[in-house]
C-alpha cells in the first residue's frame, strides 16, 4: 500500500532511515518532530505485510519570485529485499498527484548520482528528464 506517511510511523522511519543514511544522521525524537512539525515537508510510504519498506521525501519551496510552489524529491529509499517490485515508481507517483492536487505544484525535480543508472532508468521511466544545470555544494 502507497500512503502518506502518519506521525505512528516515526519509529519505522527512523530505522529505514538508519538503513539509508547510516545511524549518525538522526535520532529517532527528530524524526518525531519532523513529521508533526515540517509543513514543507511531504512524505509518502510503501508498505507490505503492515510494515514501511520503503519512503520518498518531497521538499515543497515557495519563493517570491515565483508565483507557484516548486518541489524536489530529495530522498527514495527501499529495502532491498521488496526492490524491483515497483514501490520506488509508485510512490513517485503518488507523491506527484497529491502535489499536483494539493499543493498546486507544476513541475518536480530530483537528484541522484552521476553513476546510480539502475536509479535513473526510473526516473527516466517515469518522465523525468536531464536538465542542463550544475549542481554545487559549499559545506560548512
Amino acid at each position: 500500500m502507497i500512503r502518506l506517511v502518519a506521525k505512528e510511523d516515526a519509529e519505522q522511519l527512523f530505522l529505514l532511515n538508519k538503513a539509508f543514511n547510516g545511524p549518525q544522521e538522526t535520532s529517532l525524537e527528530e524524526v518525531k518532530k519532523s513529521l508533526t512539525g515540517n509543513q514543507q515537508e511531504i512524505v509518502v510510504v510503501a508498505e507490505a505485510d503492515g510494515r514501511i519498506v520503503g519512503f520518498i521525501c518531497v521538499q515543497i519551496k515557495q519563493s517570491f519570485c515565483y508565483s507557484d510552489p516548486s518541489a524536489e524529491i530529495t530522498e527514495v529509499f527501499v529495502l532491498k529485499k521488496h526492490r524491483r517490485k515497483k514501490l520506488a515508481s509508485q510512490m513517485i507517483s503518488f507523491a506527484e498527484a497529491y502535489c499536483a492536487q494539493y499543493v498546486s505544484i507544476h513541475s518536480i525535480t530530483l537528484l541522484t548520482g552521476k553513476e546510480n543508472f539502475q536509479a535513473q532508468a526510473l526516473y527516466h521511466s517515469l518522465g523525468y528528464r536531464k536538465e542542463e544545470e550544475q549542481l554545487l555544494s559549499k559545506y560548512l
